[in-house]
């Protein structure tokens, strides 16, 4: 089941579960579009992977035992280990890459 962080991993604003301003890569690591626009450009600081935009979890139950009523969102705030020269860094190294040949 896909972790629904509760935060952007390099500012710390809020990214409930029904905001479309959070993006994600495929190791569920959770960032914000402003942040993405001025510091990553698309590349995750921590795996270096892309950044899509994170789905957004139904909050009614439209099967039994599904929405966010049974599936809640993340509690638990996260922030990225890596300085902002190291994220700098490797996004400028990684933007020009397409995701699939990184």
């Amino acid at each position: 089941m896909l972790v629904l962080w509760p935060n952007c991993q390099l500012c710390g604003c809020d990214l409930p579960p029904d905001s479309g301003e959070a993006l994600i890569c495929s190791m569920e690591c959770t960032y914000c579009r402003s942040c993405n626009a001025a510091t990553l450009h698309d590349v995750c600081p921590n795996c270096g992977g892309n950044l899509e935009s994170r789905p957004i979890r139904p909050k009614l139950e439209y099967r039994p035992g599904e929405g966010l009523a049974h599936n809640p969102a993340g509690t638990q705030r996260k922030m990225t280990r890596y300085s902002a020269e190291e994220i700098i860094g490797l996004s400028a190294r990684l933007s020009g890459i397409a995701p699939k040949d990184r």
